[in-house]
């Protein structure tokens, strides 16, 4: 995508609207779908080293799995996590410095099944008192996501609402639970706070899809965490290295123990 003067003035603002609104909008044709192609081929190699280690996969449910990447080509790439389309976004949605803070990805597998009903953050003080977005998960698929390989699902303007007053919202049918069907591509912006689960995959291949954590810059995010490697970090450009809450290593550690594993609200 292109981005003009007039879709960053223009059409940043209209998602930027939609996402205060109803929790979610979506960037569609974003990213670079043969570059998402790399990240799927170098995931599941991830994956199969992963696998193979005690808590190196975290449990999302039955048939469902979350994976902390590691800081390295291709994943710990600007063009993805800085992305001018992104940040347009963000930049109208954050009325304070934020911060980049998680680089992971949740995969539900053939012999998975719906997630109870959940938010993935506790509310900034009391369900009763509504606050500005304070962060928001950014999500792309490294594959077509279709009604059969396990979309997401959420309620639209939830977000808003307390537990017990957005769960009536769902059962009676005034924010029913809808899909988020995605082509490669295509970029989700959300909020964590509203209300949504997993869905079943159908299929015989993993339906993996990213998700970069970004908070107000004074967020305290125990459960997440980045490691960049120094050579990598230094290779940033300034708005780029301001834009990571990170600790700067020598190395990349890629197979590593899973600590993020209550994710529900």
């Amino acid at each position: 995508m292109t981005f003009r003067k007039e879709w960053v003035e223009e059409e940043s603002q209209k998602l930027a609207d939609e996402l205060d609104r109803d929790g979610i909008c979506i960037l569609r044709g974003l990213l670079d779908p043969a570059l998402l192609r790399e990240w799927g081929s170098e995931f599941e190699a991830l994956v199969d080293r992963r696998r193979k280690l005690p808590g190196g996969l975290a449990p999302r449910g039955p048939g469902r799995y979350y994976v902390t990447l590691p800081w390295v080509q291709p994943f710990g790439d600007p063009v993805v996590f800085a992305n001018p389309g992104i940040l347009a976004v963000l930049d109208r949605v954050f009325a304070q410095e934020y911060a980049m803070v998680q680089l992971a990805v949740d995969t539900p597998v053939l012999g998975s099944d719906y997630q109870e009903v959940h938010r993935d953050h506790r509310p900034l003080f009391t369900e009763e008192f509504q606050t500005p977005l304070y962060a928001l998960a950014v999500n792309f698929p490294l594959c077509e996501v279709t009604e059969e390989n396990g979309p997401l699902q959420m309620a639209r303007g939830t977000h808003r609402m307390t537990k017990e007053k957005a769960m009536a919202a769902i059962a009676s049918g005034e924010n029913p639970i809808e899909s988020f069907p995605m082509e490669l591509g295509d970029v989700a912006i959300r909020s964590p706070y509203a209300m949504h689960r997993g869905t079943p995959n159908r299929t015989d291949r993993p339906r993996p899809m990213v998700v970069m954590g970004y908070v107000m810059h004074w967020l305290h995010t125990a459960k997440v965490d980045l490691e960049v490697p120094r050579e990598a970090y230094q290779s940033l450009g300034e708005r780029e290295r301001a834009l990571l809450r990170c600790k700067v290593v020598e190395r990349a550690e890629a197979d590593r123990t899973e600590s993020y594993v209550e994710f529900k609200y």
